[in-house]
């Protein structure tokens, strides 16, 4: 295998918006980009999309070498693969279909190229079932738009060599990606499983007509929405429980669990999972005391709520002309 940092070609099999996305984000990275995609008007409206995304990406600033010329578009699978250090597939998300192209991208990919699957829940154990070497092929699961986003979900399937999923997070890394590795495989991953959730919630909400979809935004972009950029909800609650930390949390508002306020089945809250909640806060904050992490986390939200306050999609929260934040 090519090392990690030393990637220079990527290729990219389907063009939608999460392919569209990865190609801009390896191009901004200063790679050469190959790319099927067998739909219809894939081209014309990938070269459209990287003309209108490209002054953004120049403001967040540019890999050296990086440009659109660099981008290359090819009739078939192999002609987009053959050369690629890496291969991201990003085919439909249907299981058979993405089965079938990750087999072809397998037999025409040069030996040494890790195959990433952008797959938003499917498990590599299925995926990889009839490529000749599944041990090369691992889930690269990006978040939209990939370009912006940094968090990708890595983890590979049970044919997978670790080695190749290794590989994987330190290319992403170093292409300026924010890759977690999965400790086991599950389906949806984390990240979906927790939009999931908040999306089935406020879909139940809606269909009981108990709060509108512009309340459910607005809780959720000026309420956790806000906290959970920085922190994530477990840490979120660890500071909740005061000095006490998560166990007075847990130990305080556990209770609350069994009320019928989601359509969710709590877990039992067992002296395990009590626990293994404790456990992990004082691991994430890693020695620093409850007053460090609220002061980091007042500091990160009034600059962030500056941000949101300039770039919101709602009409009501736009700053007046003069605001200075």
């Amino acid at each position: 295998m090519v090392e990690p940092d030393q990637v220079g070609r990527a290729g990219v099999v389907g063009a939608g918006v999460i392919g569209g996305g990865w190609a801009l984000h390896f191009l901004r990275m200063g790679l050469d980009v190959d790319v099927y995609d067998p739909a219809p008007g894939a081209e014309r409206d990938l070269l459209r999309t990287v003309e209108e995304t490209w002054p953004l990406l120049e403001r967040l600033g540019l890999r050296e070498g990086a440009g659109p010329d660099r981008l290359s578009f090819h009739g078939d699978v192999a002609g987009a693969v053959r050369d690629a250090d890496v291969v991201q597939e990003n085919a439909p998300e249907n299981g058979p279909v993405k089965r079938d192209v990750l087999a072809e991208i397998d037999r025409v990919a040069r030996p040494d190229a890790v195959i990433a699957s952008s797959t938003s829940g499917f498990a590599m154990t299925m995926l990889q079932a009839d490529c000749t070497h599944p041990e090369r092929c691992v889930v690269g699961h990006p978040f939209n738009p990939p370009y912006l986003i940094p968090l990708v979900e890595v983890v590979g399937g049970e044919r997978t060599d670790p080695a190749a999923v290794d590989w994987l997070a330190a290319f992403y890394a170093a292409v300026g990606k924010r890759p977690l590795r999965l400790s086991r495989e599950l389906p949806g991953f984390v990240g979906n499983r927790l939009q999931e959730a908040v999306w089935r919630e406020a879909l139940h909400m809606v269909a009981a007509g108990e709060a509108t979809v512009e309340e459910i935004d607005e809780a959720m972009a000026f309420g956790p929405g806000l906290r959970w950029a920085q922190m994530g909800p477990c840490l979120t609650f660890h500071l909740a429980g005061g000095s006490g930390g998560m166990a007075h949390m847990l130990d305080h508002f556990g209770p609350a669990l069994l009320e019928p306020w989601t359509r969710l089945q709590a877990p039992p809250l067992t002296p395990e999972l009590r626990d293994r909640m404790v456990e992990g806060c004082l691991r994430e904050a890693d020695g620093r005391s409850i007053a460090e992490l609220e002061r980091r986390r007042d500091e990160f939200l009034a600059e962030l709520l500056g941000l949101v306050e300039r770039h919101s999609a709602s009409p009501a929260a736009q700053p007046e002309p003069d605001a200075v934040y």
